[in-house]
């Protein structure tokens, strides 16, 4: 099982280097006068390559100037003025390209009596038609899919995820660790977005490196017989390191950004979104741990050893998980100070 779990890693470990990988693109269009808007385009980047998206607006809408381009914190970033004489509505907005990609677009449109318009562009969906105002279905719809999408495509948070359900023993250990972290992070998702407490986002994520590199290290002292504080009460370090992961979630909805009149709604089914989507890969990972534990190999590996699956598995997961996140830890560190 062992080579099993390694090799899984092996095929995984192009994307695994890399955390927050796949991010969607935002385009945020905010009048500033009569039949004016300010374009801000976004395309996740890394280094000076980009993602092949463009902007395509209807033939009605004029461009008032050449757009400003410059790479910044991992993104493309365009910004330029247009002109439309129904101020969009009706109008279509199309993200050439999409198709081709595995990422989304988030189109967020304010206009200066307060109306807003969020929606969220996919590769099988690219092509936005402009309304007066968003419902409020449409918003919890897009801010849900986001938070579900955010969790799924953030390993370092899932990989700490993964690192507690090894850590801890029984069930009803693992539903107060899990609980204790949610609680953490919804607190501070919720502080942050509501502009009560600002963080820069580097440090968090190095801190949040460092949180994992700590789990797993705690999975290797369990193995060793030791009792810490962190094993005996993992909920204490779910709960404390909860609060920074929360801050990294609050990170990246900043980027995104939300509606001005939907401010509570967007943060509340955001965050049922990151639920589910934790949720989901808790009762996978037990659905993987169940149907190996049913294999005949490990069955009498089990018989033989008197140990179980999951302690089979834990000294590969604190290897792997440990080495990864000590990986971004000094990735991000360096970061800090080049």
């Amino acid at each position: 099982m062992k080579k099993f779990l390694i090799l899984v890693v092996a095929l995984l470990l192009p994307t695994l280097t890399q955390a927050h990988e796949l991010r969607p693109a935002s385009l945020s269009i905010i009048q500033s006068a009569a039949q004016t808007f300010d374009v801000t385009w976004r395309v996740p980047a890394r280094g000076d390559l980009r993602l092949s998206l463009h902007v395509k607006f209807a033939e009605n809408t004029n461009r008032l100037d050449l757009p400003t381009a410059q790479f910044v914190g991992g993104y493309y970033v365009e910004r330029w003025q247009i002109q439309h004489p129904a101020n969009l509505v009706g109008s279509g907005i199309e993200i050439e390209g999409l198709a081709n990609t595995m990422t989304d677009a988030l189109v967020r449109i304010s206009w200066l009596d307060g109306r807003e318009q969020v929606s969220r562009l996919m590769p099988d969906s690219p092509l936005l038609t402009v309304t007066d105002r968003a419902g409020f279905g449409e918003i919890a719809g897009t801010y849900f899919a986001l938070g579900v999408e955010h969790i799924l495509l953030g390993i370092d948070h899932l990989l700490f995820v993964l690192a507690l359900v090894v850590l801890v023993t029984g069930r009803r250990q693992l539903v107060f660790t899990i609980t204790a972290f949610t609680l953490a992070h919804s607190i501070t998702l919720a502080l942050a977005v509501l502009g009560m407490v600002s963080v820069p986002q580097g440090p968090v994520e190095a801190v949040i490196a460092l949180s994992i590199v700590f789990v797993a290290v705690e999975i290797l002292h369990k193995l060793e017989g030791r009792h810490t504080l962190a094993i005996r009460k993992p909920w204490l370090v779910a709960f404390g390191f909860g609060l920074l992961h929360g801050l990294g979630f609050a990170g990246a909805l900043s980027e995104i950004g939300v509606p001005t009149h939907a401010i509570p709604l967007s943060l509340a089914v955001f965050n049922l979104g990151v639920e589910a989507g934790q949720l989901a890969f808790i009762l996978a990972v037990s659905a993987l741990m169940l149907l190996l534990r049913r294999t005949p190999s490990v069955h009498e590996w089990e018989t033989r050893t008197g140990h179980t699956a999951t302690v089979a598995s834990a000294l590969p997961v604190a290897y792997i998980v440990g080495g990864l996140s000590a990986w971004w830890l000094i990735d991000r560190t360096i970061a800090l100070v080049i």
